[in-house]
């Protein structure tokens, strides 16, 4: 496994959610009420659209554009009888860094000047 630094563990308090970059990968972080921290991909897996907008209520992630809700402990589908979950990523703190394997890393774009 090849975990990159996401961000510092004080980015994402308990009952608390962040979007993050990791180089084209988008990691959403939630910690649940009473829970872990969880790494998903930051997409929705209903129509595959960034969760950026989400809405989260300390257990459940909410996607804003279709309202579509997922478990934020388990990444399940909880609004709508659909097997579909959020993408897991795995997960660990070292210090104060969280650091996350999504897979390969492709670099952002160099935008232009």
């Amino acid at each position: 496994m090849a975990f990159t630094p996401v961000c510092r563990k004080d980015a994402v308090a308990e009952g608390g959610m962040g979007l993050f970059q990791v180089g084209k990968k988008s990691v959403l972080l939630v910690w649940p009420q009473g829970g872990q921290l969880k790494a998903y991909r930051g997409r929705c897996p209903h129509a595959d659209v960034p969760l950026a907008e989400g809405c989260f209520d300390g257990q459940r992630v909410v996607c804003a554009i279709h309202q579509w809700g997922y478990d934020a402990g388990s990444g399940k589908c909880v609004s709508h009888a659909h097997p579909s979950a959020l993408h897991p990523y795995p997960l660990q703190v070292e210090g104060e860094d969280i650091l996350v394997d999504v897979g390969p890393v492709k670099p952002l774009a160099a935008r232009a000047h």
